[in-house]
């Protein structure tokens, strides 16, 4: 089965790449030095921070696997294909939650940097799917765990 596309913007793909790069050349010799500290204190078989250093590091190389796998399979969504037309990934989607009368503005990008705390909503998420084609002026229905969200697109930005 061939791997999934990942969907980055430039900043996304930018952050992928420092994190990596960190993960490599800092977090690595880190735990290694832990580890290796971990083991002068002599018997591993119960020794706490010799196995949380090793987790640890199971981790970081988890970490770092998934990270070089997206890069490798990375598509950039650049600016300027960004259609403002349509919501589409890139797209900044200023909403109107009709239920609650509130403005909202989401950036629709792919789920490997999706983060809601910043509004950067993931293309898989039933907010991102309910708004991507969508014009300026559509009404959509968003199923969520809650119940129906009705949002009317307002603006659509790169």
């Amino acid at each position: 089965m061939a791997d999934k596309e990942v969907l980055l913007t430039p900043e996304g793909l930018r952050k992928l790449e420092e994190e990596l790069e960190l993960l490599k050349s800092v977090k690595r010799r880190e735990v290694a030095e832990r580890i290796k500290v971990a083991i002068s204190y002599g018997d591993i078989s119960e020794n706490s921070e010799y196995e949380d250093a090793k987790n640890e590091q199971a981790f970081i190389e988890g970490r770092i696997m998934t990270l070089e796998k997206q890069l490798r399979n990375a598509r950039v969504i650049n600016e300027d294909e960004v259609d403002t037309n349509v919501v589409s990934i890139g797209s900044t989607v200023k909403v109107l939650d009709l239920d609650l009368d509130e403005e909202m503005e989401y950036t629709i990008v792919g789920s490997a940097e999706a983060n809601p705390a910043e509004n950067k909503i993931s293309n898989e998420s039933p907010v991102g799917k309910a708004l991507l084609g969508k014009q300026i002026g559509s009404t959509v229905e968003v199923n969520v765990p809650a119940g129906v969200i009705k949002f009317k697109i307002l603006e659509i930005k790169r």
